[in-house]
């Protein structure tokens, strides 16, 4: 399907109704309103429709599997945003789930904290990442301008991370700019990122907007890879 035949998501259309109350937000207050709001409209998640659980079936299968298969001791999922559906599974390794909104976070070291999974208060694009072998950056970088999803990855190959998994639209065409607390899809392999081909693809079976985005999915990239890739095409 050509980008201009896919239908706009309930997050897009949502904001765009919204756009004027966002004008001369930080990052955070942008997140901050966006939780408080449930802006992105979803019924079970105030992370939006990708969080809910029956949107994550497939990752909730996989990803696991994946992580055990790497040898991954420490994950971390950033951001985790209410962290409802990787929460439900039995992960090989220690989580840390990280999240820009305070809130989120209260809640969830409240309710969901374990001696193999801690949740902090940060910002992916400045905040010093926590030790671990693999970042999970799912349903984030679909929300942020091009100049803060530089700062976070610029952030993640700081990290002493080794893998990337972050989402990708496999046959999107055509990459654009957005307003942080927006939504557009991404693919790392066209301009301006122009990635490698990821060491891995996980497919999410997504079926938002009748299945318009079925070609969501979850990249894993070495983050050795992605620091090769020149500053300018981010």
């Amino acid at each position: 399907m050509k980008d201009s035949q896919r239908p706009p998501v309930l997050a897009h259309r949502r904001f765009d109704a919204d756009r004027h109350s966002f004008e001369n937000l930080s990052l955070r207050d942008r997140f901050i309103r966006i939780h408080a709001t449930n802006l992105w409209g979803a019924e079970s998640s105030v992370s939006g429709l990708g969080s809910e659980r029956h949107a994550a079936a497939a990752p909730s299968k996989t990803l696991p599997a994946l992580l055990q298969s790497w040898a991954v001791q420490r994950l971390l999922d950033a951001p985790c945003g209410d962290a409802q559906w990787i929460t439900d599974l039995a992960l090989p390794c220690h989580y840390i789930g990280i999240d820009i909104v305070p809130e989120i976070i209260a809640q969830l070291q409240s309710r969901r904290s374990s001696a193999n999974r801690q949740f902090l208060v940060a910002d992916i694009t400045s905040t010093t990442l926590p030790d671990a072998d693999a970042i999970l950056c799912r349903d984030c970088l679909v929300h942020l301008s091009y100049s803060n999803i530089s700062r976070a990855i610029e952030n993640f190959c700081r990290s002493n991370a080794r893998y990337l998994l972050t989402t990708t639209f496999t046959q999107w065409e055509e990459n654009r700019d957005i307003e942080d607390g927006d939504w557009r899809p991404l693919n790392f392999k066209g301009p301006p990122f122009e990635w490698p081909e990821p060491a891995a693809i996980l497919n999410e079976g997504c079926t938002e907007a009748g299945g318009a985005y079925a070609d969501k999915c979850i990249g894993v990239w070495l983050l050795d890879d992605i620091r090769q890739v020149p500053l300018r095409r981010r």
